[in-house]
């Protein structure tokens, strides 16, 4: 009887070896991004006004993003290798270790790049106290001592509610965005969260890593 591992013949006499111990393959990277949740009540006018604005300009086709899925951005990283995800985590910490909470407002309509090219439909997020531009700042310091690449272009951030893909049409959807209010909403900002981004057919799925509390003083 042979041993379980060793060499055999096959059915017309030839040596046939062992299966040889095929490498484990590496885990894909992950699609991580760092952001802060929106409220409720925010979710709720951004619905609003997609539906008006869906319903002013009924024949116009975009890409519109689910309001669950509408996050405000501090720092996207793309692909990152598994093992490397508790390095962002870290990070984030050290950024926010030395910010207390401060508000943020929600309003303004814009669009990417102009309203001729119009590409993204946004709504915007000012900063009174300067506090998110010095949060961002920050992190991206943090993350550049893991080695992660800093982003090279002025931080801008906003709320994305549709992806324009084809250019017929755009101009209509980007002036009447542009031309339809949005009541300012004043909100808190006390947390950041690292998502995973798993894109499928079905679209986005975003799950939370950690979440990273800033001090209530």
């Amino acid at each position: 009887m042979r041993r379980r591992g060793e060499a055999g013949t096959g059915r017309s006499g030839e040596t046939v070896s062992p299966s040889p111990r095929l490498p484990v393959s590496p885990s894909p990277p992950w699609r991580i991004f760092c952001a802060v949740e929106l409220p409720g009540f925010v979710r709720a006018q951004l619905q609003e006004h997609i539906r008006q604005l869906r319903e002013a300009v009924a024949d116009q086709s975009a890409s519109w993003t689910r309001v669950e899925n509408i996050h405000l951005t501090l720092k996207f990283f793309g692909n990152v290798a598994i093992e490397r995800i508790p390095k962002v985590s870290a990070a984030v910490e050290r950024a926010i270790r030395k910010f207390p909470t401060f508000p943020i407002s929600i309003g303004k309509t814009g669009v990417f790049p102009n309203p001729r090219r119009a590409q993204v439909l946004w709504i915007g997020v000012s900063d009174p106290t300067g506090k998110l531009s010095e949060l961002q700042r920050q992190l991206e310091h943090e993350c550049a001592k893991e080695g992660f690449e800093k982003e090279d272009r002025a931080y801008r951030p906003h709320l994305t509610i549709a992806r324009l893909r084809k250019p017929e049409g755009a101009r209509l959807l980007a002036d009447a965005h542009l031309k339809m209010d949005f009541e300012p909403a004043e909100i808190t900002l006390s947390e950041l969260i690292v998502f995973r981004s798993e894109l499928s057919s079905k679209g986005s799925k975003y799950t939370a890593i950690s979440k990273h509390e800033l001090s209530a003083r």
